[in-house]
């Protein structure tokens, strides 16, 4: 191998890698469509009021409304009521909700 045809093909190198980097186009893709990032959305905050779990009825308190499981209501679809903790599906996407702690109330003399 001759050091000409090497030194041609470092300084081919050498100047590819200083070329800015281009994205790869999808040869799928039709003509005039942009790529555009998805933002993944934060869940939208949802308040849990209360959970009534006995031994025939299981309700849960979600946004104000009493739903038992597979009721849905506003996108929530209520999976399972547990005693701590309700499952549900919020457009789609599983979460859990969890009551909010009861405020510690202290005894003064």
């Amino acid at each position: 191998m001759s050091w000409q045809i090497v030194g041609t093909a470092v300084i081919v190198m050498a100047a590819a890698a200083a070329l800015p980097a281009q994205a790869l186009q999808d040869p799928t893709r039709p003509p005039g469509i942009q790529s555009r990032a998805v933002a993944a959305m934060p869940p939208r905050p949802l308040e849990l009021g209360s959970i009534v779990h006995g031994s025939d009825r299981r309700v849960a308190v979600i946004e104000g409304v009493a739903l038992t499981e597979g009721e849905s209501h506003d996108g929530i679809r209520v999976r399972r009521i547990y005693r701590d903790r309700v499952e549900i599906l919020d457009n789609g996407q599983h979460r859990v909700l969890y009551p909010e702690p009861l405020p510690q109330v202290r005894r003064t003399q």
